[in-house]
């Protein structure tokens, strides 16, 4: 048996089991019940400085070092 016959059928087989489970890890992760505050803070994020403009990186790091 040649070497691509071998990666091929370890591709076709162990891989594609490693690639369909790692697949369903990442889909129950996502739903798992504790991550719906994580899904609406990311849902939101866009909308977090609407009213103004986010504060410099500089000015903040200033004003944090005064209090």
């Amino acid at each position: 048996m040649s070497t691509y016959d071998t990666l091929r059928h370890f591709a076709d087989s162990w891989m594609l089991l490693l690639l369909v489970l790692i697949f369903l890890g990442v889909i129950v992760w996502a739903f798992r019940p504790g991550s719906r505050g994580d899904q609406r803070d990311a849902a939101t994020s866009i909308f977090r400085n609407e009213d103004r403009p986010a504060r410099d990186g500089r000015e903040a790091a200033g004003k944090e070092a005064r209090k």
